[in-house]
């Protein structure tokens, strides 16, 4: 199942092209630069194990911008902190926590638009804003789509 996973997000973000263009970002970070990451994804070992589904962005601003063109899918809190998802061609749905947003489910964002303000009491240390991306339900590197992951080379069976 994570295999095909894998291969649909390389056939759907055209890696697997050449090294030039599969290095290019498909999508913009919702934050400005720098993008310091305060936690890294790790893939859990289970679909319900424990990971971090998503990046922990360090941020000393507060706007976060749509890094694709969506359609919001869902605003508002999940248990004691306010969430926004976005729905993504291709099945793909990202989703920011703590944020505060003016907008609900069926507005439509593009690229770069401004989505919600970043919030406190993600990160203990910082104001970080939480970012994951699924894929037709199953939790992928958001930096897949970012450019932030160098392309895999195989290399011959020796």
């Amino acid at each position: 199942m994570k295999r095909a996973l894998v291969l649909g997000l390389i056939v759907l973000l055209g890696f697997g092209g050449s090294p030039a263009t599969a290095a290019v970002p498909r999508w913009s970070w919702p934050l400005p630069a720098p993008h310091a990451l305060s936690r890294q994804y790790l893939a859990p070992a289970t679909p319900y194990g424990p990971g971090h589904r998503g990046l922990d962005i360090a941020s000393t601003g507060t706007e976060i911008r749509a890094p694709a063109d969506g359609v919001v899918h869902f605003a508002g809190v999940v248990v004691d902190r306010p969430v926004l998802s976005i729905a993504h061609a291709g099945g793909l749905i990202s989703s920011y926590e703590p944020v505060a947003t003016t907008l609900v489910a069926g507005d439509v964002v593009a690229r770069g638009d401004l989505i919600g303000t970043l919030e406190s009491g993600h990160c203990r240390e910082q104001l970080c804003l939480h970012f994951g991306v699924r894929l037709n339900g199953q939790y992928v590197n958001p930096l897949l789509l970012l450019g932030g992951l160098p392309r895999s080379i195989l290399l011959p069976n020796r």
